[in-house]
């Protein structure tokens, strides 16, 4: 997993819930550059904007630490 494909996943997932950039930057709380710029792949984006967009198109996010890890 990368920006990028991260993006991606965002921009398909808006597409198949036939939302506009500008109507997701709503639901979610940003702006509609934000959005733009996550699908595009921007890897300095804020970490808590990212995951409120996420679960506003109702993405869940896990994490699997190495083999090993507590």
């Amino acid at each position: 997993m990368n920006s990028k494909s991260l993006g991606l996943i965002v921009l398909r997932e808006r597409k198949a819930q036939k939302l506009r950039q500008a109507e997701l930057a709503a639901a979610a709380g940003v702006g509609i550059r934000f959005i733009v710029d996550l699908e595009a792949g921007k890897p300095t984006l804020q970490l808590e904007k990212v995951l409120h967009v996420l679960a506003t198109l109702g993405c869940d996010v896990t994490i699997v630490p190495p083999a090993g890890d507590i």
